[in-house]
């Protein structure tokens, strides 16, 4: 009912109920196939299949289909929480999050936003950037159209000095060149405005969107003529293109010339935003995985890894970790904290207590290590826990923390976790998932959505921490999830001290645990 709202024709409508037999997933990629198709909208409250629903989606991408999906159920109770915290976080609606996004899969929030940018879709355009051109004949319009772009995160596009000059012989001298553009109210006067200004945008190359915003039109408006103007060079430049007017029967005359019609600004710069992420999304290339033999774990069938052997498996997996030292012994733990001077950690090791702060089990540069040795075995024994000893570290130097974290979805298989560390990861759960395999720059770009990516880019004289190899630690942490296949349920590396850039970033805390 929505696209017939919007005069959009339906090739295929289905229903899979309950799925008992046939799923979304099979209907996508029979659909996919028909070549008539040229926006496939789905809705569903479970994904049974991810891994057809994948395919499905490669099908699209290969043939340039989009694919915007609604996933109900975002509140539904997850899979059993992990005994890792930053496991236990990758809650289930974050995992399909995460899988769309790997499968360049739009996520709609509800029907309405399921249809919203159809007619951008079905235009064709796919942006190659989000840079946005404003053009009206109301400054008010103006003035909120580049409020809302910067909310939106659509830069606007810089005009040339070129382009300024050719505007300034079309508009007039009261006009404002600088976009957006205000034709101001002699578009009344002036049907020709348009076909005057739009190709100077067209040929000045900085934009990738345009919004033509109609506040005012109708009687005395030849608003015919804006559309065919408006047509005509979304074809000459390839742009993708948007009208908003409140008027119904202005909206009609542009969607008669093939225009997509919003009744608002904000609705169409919401859609246009859309298609450009999208088109974004689709143009990245999915990693494949490479060819890998099985990584390293040791022997033996306990489900929980105590540190000393967390990081080591780390380690050999290709992440830095803190220099420390198993010590099984007082004279061990003494000998140790000598070697690394005053600045050690002494920590007990135990597979029975993850977080081992909360106990008292955690002694910096301890004055007396026999003692603190026997105080944490004699702390250990007290809470029934096991004790391999303690685990004394050189302590790090000051770095921003940051967590790092992947476990094995029963659905979807690995998922890796950036987000803020220490105890902010849980308070504030500010964290994103990535499905491996991917690169740094993916990394980087989830580290840039956090809310604390101000603050990672340096503030008030604080230096910069270096970010791209925390993203080498995340994807060498991708790289091992897969290898393990499936060996490993899930892993809690928090902290990572962050250094500043070309200072590198060192994992101080492991936990890992296996598959039963």
């Amino acid at each position: 009912a929505l696209l017939h709202e919007k005069g959009l024709g339906v090739r295929h409508v289905h229903a899979t109920g309950n799925e008992a037999d046939v799923g979304v997933a099979d209907l996508a990629e029979a659909i996919v196939a028909d070549e008539g198709v040229r926006l496939l909208l789905l809705y569903m409250e479970a994904i049974k299949h991810p891994e057809r629903l994948a395919a499905a989606a490669a099908a699209a991408r290969k043939r340039g289909l989009p694919i915007v999906a609604l996933k109900a159920g975002r509140t539904a109770s997850g899979q059993k929480a992990a005994r890792s915290h930053t496991g236990a976080l990758a809650s289930e609606d974050r995992v399909v999050d995460a899988f769309f996004e790997r499968h360049g899969i739009w996520r709609a929030a509800d029907p309405q936003e399921l249809v919203a940018a159809a007619e951008l879709y079905l235009a064709g355009r796919r942006p190659r950037g989000k840079r946005l051109v404003v053009v009206s004949n109301s400054g008010a319009s103006c003035v909120m159209a580049a409020d809302y772009a910067e909310q939106r995160g659509m830069p606007l596009a810089a005009m040339s000095v070129e382009a300024k000059l050719k505007l300034k012989k079309s508009l007039p001298v009261f006009a404002a060149l600088d976009n957006p553009i205000d034709v101001t109210g002699a578009l009344l006067g002036n049907a020709q405005l348009l076909a005057s200004v739009l190709p100077v945008v067209g040929e000045d190359r900085q934009s990738d969107l345009l919004l033509l915003a109609l506040p005012v039109a109708g009687t005395g408006y030849d608003v015919p003529r804006f559309a065919r103007d408006l047509s005509e060079f979304s074809q000459a430049f390839d742009q993708a293109v948007a009208v908003a007017a409140p008027q119904k029967s202005v909206r009609d005359e542009f969607a008669r010339a093939g225009v997509p019609a919003f009744a608002s600004e904000r609705v169409a710069m919401d859609a246009l935003a859309q298609l450009a992420e999208h088109a974004a999304l689709l143009a990245r290339q999915a990693l494949a995985p490479g060819p890998q033999g099985p990584a390293w774990l040791p022997s033996g069938s306990e489900r929980i890894l105590h540190e000393a052997q967390s990081l080591e498996v780390l380690a050999r997996a290709g992440l830095p970790v803190i220099e420390h030292r198993l010590c099984k012994t007082e004279q061990e733990a003494a000998a140790a904290c000598m070697a690394f001077g005053k600045q050690s950690v002494m920590k007990a090791c135990s597979r029975d207590l993850p977080h081992k702060s909360e106990h008292g089990l955690v002694a910096i540069e301890p004055g007396d290590p026999l003692a603190e040795f026997r105080r944490q075995r004699e702390r250990a024994a007290a809470l029934g826990a096991s004790f391999e000893g303690v685990v004394v570290a050189r302590k790090a130097a000051k770095g921003r923390e940051l967590a790092l974290g992947a476990r094995l979805d029963p659905q979807f298989g690995a998922v890796v976790l950036v987000g803020d560390g220490g105890v902010n990861l849980e308070a504030l759960k500010d964290f994103r998932l990535l499905m491996p395999p991917f690169g740094e720059a993916e990394v980087i770009e989830k580290l840039g959505q956090l809310r604390v990516a101000p603050l990672l880019a340096g503030w008030r004289g604080q230096p910069a921490a270096d970010l791209p190899a925390f993203a080498r630690m995340a994807v060498r942490l991708g790289e091992a999830m897969l290898a393990w296949r499936g060996a490993v349920a899930s892993v809690d590396v928090n902290p990572v001290f962050v250094f500043e850039t070309g200072r590198g970033a060192l994992a101080v805390d492991a936990l890992i645990e296996r598959t039963l």
